[in-house]
């Protein structure tokens, strides 16, 4: 079920929502974003106790997330892949399936993948570069539910600098040193385990990735966090790469990055962000649920 929390007052919920920036917790507490005014709600992540439901859920998002990629653009031939953990066969996830357009995902279609590259449930294949980089990175961090990846284009060009995202923008200090760059491999399509290895482990403990020549790669704690973090990351790659072609962008000062980004990159705001996107493929693409 969908939870909500007013801004006095406290509902049981799987992240507390009490807990928020600067203090290392996923959800409100000190972000200056919860209305003061009472008797106003704000939505939280639903709650579940029955792991058939949290699947099902889980798999939703996954088909919605992949359909909002297409509508954005991130679509290049059959590369891209979002995958999200199984909430109770913890050592397999679901993922799009190899050669299926982002834009028609359905619940459907999904296919759930073990750590051996095995199809458990489902008849098309996995991409293998997907499969090789998400299973690596679902092994490396337990923490991780979501993990997301495609060619878009400003992502691409800007990993191709080998270098952070500046915090040029507000936006962008939401992964300010949250953040690295991976440089092995550079270029070299991700087909082998080891390759997979070196990217998670080039992740870290961080939200996201740049490897070097091939793209953004990002991770939540559901698949709507994940998400937005690749398109908040995607459109400020974007963002850079027009600065620097028309000068010489200003840098946030470190102080000031790090204080928006307690307000804005906790994984909370990171899943609140997400929200209007999947409202609007759900009322405009309901056969996603198919």
């Amino acid at each position: 079920m969908d939870r909500t929390t007013g801004t006095h007052g406290h509902h049981e919920h799987e992240t507390d929502p009490d807990a928020g920036p600067g203090s290392g917790g996923n959800g409100w507490r000190g972000s200056a974003f919860v209305p003061r005014q009472e008797n106003l709600e704000l939505p939280l992540p639903p709650v579940f106790t029955d792991p058939a439901q949290e699947r099902e859920h889980r798999k939703q998002r996954l088909a919605g997330a992949c359909r909002v990629f297409g509508r954005l653009g991130f679509s290049e031939g059959v590369a891209g892949h979002i995958t999200v953990r199984d909430p109770e066969y913890t050592d397999m996830f679901w993922v799009n399936p190899f050669g299926l357009s982002f834009r028609h995902v359905r619940v459907s279609d999904l296919i759930l993948v073990d750590h051996e590259g095995q199809v458990r449930h489902g008849r098309r294949p996995v991409n293998r570069a997907g499969f090789v980089i998400h299973s690596a990175i679902h092994a490396a961090r337990p923490d991780v539910v979501a993990a997301c990846h495609a060619h878009a284009v400003h992502g691409k060009a800007f990993s191709s600098l080998g270098r952070p995202l500046d915090p040029i923008t507000q936006d962008a200090c939401a992964v300010y040193e949250q953040h690295a760059v991976h440089r092995d491999g550079a270029g070299a399509v991700v087909v082998e385990e080891e390759a997979g290895r070196q990217l998670a482990a080039g992740l870290g403990p961080h939200k996201a990735v740049i490897h070097q020549n091939h793209g953004i790669f990002t991770v939540g704690e559901s698949v709507d966090e994940a998400a937005w973090w690749f398109i908040s990351m995607e459109r400020s790659a974007q963002a850079q790469l027009l600065a620097e072609a028309a000068g010489t962008p200003h840098l946030i000062d470190p102080e000031s990055a790090r204080y928006t980004r307690d307000q804005t990159g906790f994984p909370l705001a990171g899943w609140f962000s997400f929200q209007p996107l999947w409202d609007e493929i759900v009322r405009t693409e309901p056969e996603l649920f198919e």
